[in-house]
């Protein structure tokens, strides 16, 4: 029997499973926000009717009006007739400010030029957008929340400002009107006067703005003024204590910067807020924001609204309260400035800290700013800010924790502990001080600060009087029993690492060992580098901070805490106040006794008559310890030391004015004076000062310079 002829092959129908794939990935790509991935999925014909970069930015603005921060596809069902294939397949949005929007979405593929693609059409972004709808996003933003100083004071805060503005050529009592605004404004009248001398007469010239209640207080002064000369405007905006208290802790806010736009509108940020860009401010972000609430709404192609998707409320922001004394602070950061603008420095910082519990009481960096020049709604804004963007010493640095130094003779208690953990000393171990050390060789001889030296010492002794020639030759014999064993019992003090403080941003500074010198120097370690650094000098570099947190230890008996500026978090709505408990994160890596023997030899520092800073704490009837620091600093142009002090009150009991007695040691407290000179000649006698303003002691001992 003939074989039948030959027939055409029949043209295979394409099987469901790939359909339903290019379905998949579809959504896939869309989880990953791949929006180009999914384009590629489209049919041939859904992509003669949208471009790929239309598309692409369809997909962007609705995202990003919707603040989407994830995208959840499941499909459900899916079914093949020839050449046409259907998907049913949920969607959840999940946004920053509306929660989750879940749709289910009719996914249609066609099967054309041998591959399955998706019909597109605006549905499957939104089923209410077929048609050419649009997204719109009404955000409804909270106010922003305050920051208080322990107390409940305000140190940052909303509130309307008033600008107080002069029409020259309308003055009709010129010395009247200068004489009501000298008090509110703090300027002198000729100073005022000054502002406007050159403008035209019908120029406007603000002369500066002050917060609505201070008109309030003293609106009479200034009320037969206005409308004569004189104008006031006033606007919402972020107000700073007076003079910009604790700027460095409380920080400031600004515009969102253009690099990180994108990123905050994920965030459910509209984008023209200001937000924390520094300290307090951007730490508590979260807090201080609240959560923004909004309504996403479809509106037409002519922006008439047509329905609503989904709705949010506004939750309340939270206030911070910070473990500052607000008065205290600013007496500590008129201190500072009044050491530094007297004396040969140039900057500074003083750190007080709780011993009991690492709050930060007051933390003060010179020079300092207005947290207000970052409002670019100021009249003059623009010129504010540049001049402190520009001023030579860097008022922006927190230089109490962002600054690193050497340490000088405050790293002899590390040196000192590391020598005692070694067993190769005791406190009683004497060394013989003629005024040099030339173990190094006679090119490389180092001497002493006093000349002659200090005779035969122990090295406890040598702590109290700060003997270089003792320590130089501790750190050169325990770098030959190890090179690490000083390095490693310095980092075990802290330094070297953050401190972990909440709320500000911290310099880790640097503690140098053979390992770091090849790495970063490319140069071996010697024993050089190890008798520099037993006296806090060569690449050893710490922060103010760093030493009031091992100071804080050595006082309450060796227990390191966490410092921090948070005090509590405010209530809002559901949630409670929320206070920040003390945090415990390690112990001095020294014993009882070899703590105990460190703390006598500070109390000698400030009160025996051979201490390197006894002739400073003369009739302060607070009993105090510490320990002096003179950082050589050959880079400075004045070619003057950094001056240290660090040390703890009260050292011993002490009764109160109201008979109150203090047992045991409340406050660390270190002081540090860029290029200023001696510890014992600057250093000590602004911890004097910060000891009597904590305790209200009066008179004040005035600066010896």
């Amino acid at each position: 029997t003939p074989r039948p002829p030959a027939t055409a092959a029949a043209t295979g129908t394409p099987v469901a499973e790939a359909a339903e794939g290019v379905g998949r990935a579809f959504y896939l790509a869309w989880e990953g926000f791949d929006y180009v991935g999914m384009y590629n999925l489209l049919s041939a014909q859904s992509q003669a009717l949208v471009g790929r970069e239309d598309f692409v930015a369809l997909y962007e603005e609705a995202m990003r009006t919707a603040t989407v921060q994830a995208i959840h596809a499941q499909p459900l069902a899916a079914l093949q007739e020839e050449d046409t294939a259907r998907m049913t397949v949920r969607v959840v949005w999940e946004t920053a400010l509306v929660g989750s929007i879940a749709r289910e979405h009719d996914l249609s593929l066609a099967y054309s030029q041998s591959r399955w693609g998706v019909v597109w059409d605006e549905s499957l972004l939104l089923p209410e957008l077929q048609g050419g709808q649009r997204l719109y996003m009404a955000y409804r933003i909270p106010a922003r929340a305050n920051i208080y100083d322990r107390n409940g004071d305000a140190l940052a805060y909303q509130g309307m400002a008033i600008t107080l503005s002069v029409i020259p050529g309308e003055i009709e009592d010129e010395e009247g009107l200068l004489a009501a605004l000298s008090p509110i404004l703090h300027r002198e009248p000729q100073e005022l006067k000054q502002l406007y001398a050159e403008a035209l007469p019908h120029w406007v010239v603000p002369l500066g703005n002050v917060a609505a209640e201070v008109v309030e207080e003293q609106g009479s002064a200034i009320e037969p003024f206005l409308n004569k000369g004189l104008l006031a405007e006033q606007r919402l905006t972020r107000l700073y204590a007076e003079n910009g208290v604790a700027p460095h802790v409380t920080g400031y806010v600004g515009a969102i910067p253009a690099e990180m736009l994108d990123e905050y509108k994920r965030l459910g940020y509209r984008g023209d807020e200001k937000v924390g860009l520094a300290g307090v401010e951007a730490w508590g972000e979260e807090y201080l924001r609240g959560t923004v609430g909004g309504e996403l709404t479809i509106v037409g192609q002519n922006g008439e609204y047509i329905s609503t998707v989904q709705a949010t409320e506004p939750r309340q922001a939270r206030s911070i309260y910070l473990t500052i004394d607000g008065e205290f602070q600013r007496q500590v950061e008129a201190a500072l400035a009044e050491a530094v603008t007297t004396s040969p420095g140039f900057a500074g910082s003083i750190v007080v800290l709780d011993v009991h519990t690492g709050d930060v009481l007051a933390m003060a960096s010179y020079p300092s700013y207005d947290p207000a020049v970052f409002d670019a709604t100021r009249p003059e804004a623009q010129e504010a800010l540049q001049a402190v963007l520009n001023a030579p010493g860097n008022p922006l640095i927190n230089r109490a924790a962002q600054g690193v130094y050497p340490s000088g003779s405050l790293f002899k208690v590390i040196t000192f502990s590391a020598g005692i953990n070694s067993t190769l000393y005791t406190p009683e171990t004497t060394y013989f001080s003629n005024g040099s050390w030339r173990k190094l060789g006679d090119n490389f001889v180092k001497y002493d600060w006093r000349s002659g030296g200090h005779g035969q010492v122990s090295y406890k002794r040598a702590i109290t009087v700060s003997c270089n020639s003792c320590f130089y030759d501790m750190g050169y014999t325990l770098n030959q029993a190890d090179p690490f064993l000083l390095p490693t019992v310095a980092r075990q003090f802290g330094l070297g690492s953050l401190t972990g403080i909440e709320g500000i941003d911290e310099a880790p500074g640097l503690i140098p060992d053979p390992e770091w010198k090849l790495n970063n120097i490319g140069e071996p370690w010697l024993e050089g580098d190890a008798v520099n650094m037993a006296i806090g000098q060569g690449y050893v570099q710490v922060t103010t901070l760093q030493i009031a947190h091992i100071f804080a230890a050595i006082a309450n008996g060796g227990q390191f805490y966490r410092p921090t500026v948070i005090d509590r978090i405010g209530s809002s709505g559901n949630s409670p106040e929320e206070e920040i408990p003390p945090e415990e994160t390690g112990q001095l890596p020294i014993s009882p006794e070899t703590l105990a023997v460190l703390r006598e030899a500070m109390w000698e520092v400030a009160t025996e008559r051979y201490g390197t800073a006894s002739h400073r704490f003369l009739n302060l009837p607070v009993p105090v310890a510490g320990k002096t620091g003179t950082a050589e600093a050959p880079a400075a142009a004045n070619g003057m030391p950094h001056a240290w002090f660090a040390g703890y009150a009260p050292a011993a009991p002490y009764t109160l004015p109201d008979g109150t007695v203090i047992e045991e040691p409340q406050i660390a407290v270190v002081t540090m004076v860029e290029n200023a000179g001696e510890g014992s000649t600057v250093g000590a006698p602004l911890f004097r000062r910060v000891i009597e303003l904590y305790y209200g002691i009066e008179p004040l001992e005035p600066f010896p310079w």
